[in-house]
């Protein structure tokens, strides 16, 4: 199955310039439901609903604003927003490279691959190899849909990888969850330290599994072979907005299930 891109343009530092493409690393394992209505089993819609004149809002009349203090707000236009978002990134540009040990995993936020458009495998390759060689991971500036993320690329498995950090001001303080440093026992030390000792593992994600996904789409399958999905009557859309096939969303689902087992 071919590989969806998010994006694509190039990696850049110094005179090194490789085409690449940004792909998703990740497949959320969560099971979503929608919401129904008992009767007729039609697909119920959110509404902007104004409580004051208690009526649904047209878009027209939909505005945004930011609350500085409960209940005020300033009012920002699209064209205001417009004027300090960022411009699409055609490059990611390295502008350090770091050691990735020395970054905090509270910074992470979330991981994609990078793989070589045409033209650029060889080196792409090379990249990959010296930064592994190097143990060493590239600092970034990123700007996906609208959005200005730091970004660290490494190397692993043949392959570079682009996580997504969190910026030190979205890192809340600790100060007031840690608690205050008391005067540890030896015996009590040695104790959690030989407990610790007995359960050390090498890290194999492959031993765990989301058991309660599974138990669902085991329920949802023998669901599905006892008794027909419902069936929503047919609806005039509005303009841009499509109803996903249920049905089909839950066979691909139940065909994932199989392939799994």
């Amino acid at each position: 199955m071919a590989v969806q891109g998010l994006w694509s343009g190039t990696i850049s530092f110094s005179l090194v310039a490789i085409p690449v493409r940004l792909v998703k690393a990740i497949e959320p394992g969560h099971v979503s439901f929608h919401l129904l209505h008992s009767k007729d089993y039609s697909r119920l819609s959110r509404r902007m609903f104004c409580p004051e004149e208690k009526k649904t809002v047209p878009p027209e009349e939909i505005v945004k604003g930011y609350e500085i203090v409960p209940g005020k707000y300033i009012l920002m236009t699209d064209e205001e927003l417009e004027s300090v978002s960022p411009e699409r990134s055609r490059t990611i540009e390295i502008v350090e490279f770091i050691d990735m040990k020395e970054v905090d995993p509270i910074y992470y936020d979330h991981p994609y691959y990078l793989v070589p458009s045409k033209g650029g495998e060889k080196a792409y390759q090379l990249l990959v190899e010296v930064m592994r060689r190097t143990n060493k991971a590239g600092l970034a500036k990123f700007v996906l849909a609208e959005r200005e993320y730091l970004v660290a690329i490494t190397s692993g498995d043949g392959a570079l990888a682009l996580t997504t950090l969190h910026y030190s001001e979205e890192i809340l303080p600790d100060e007031d969850i840690s608690p205050k440093k008391g005067k540890i026992e030896a015996g009590e030390e040695n104790r959690i330290k030989k407990s610790i000792g007995q359960m050390i593992e090498d890290f194999n994600p492959g031993k765990y599994a989301d058991g309660r996904r599974q138990k669902l789409m085991d329920l949802l399958a023998a669901k599905a072979k006892e008794k027909a999905p419902v069936e929503a009557p047919e609806v005039e859309q509005e303009e841009g907005e499509g109803p996903p096939d249920l049905v089909a969303a839950l066979e691909e689902s139940m065909r994932k299930v199989k392939k799994n087992r």
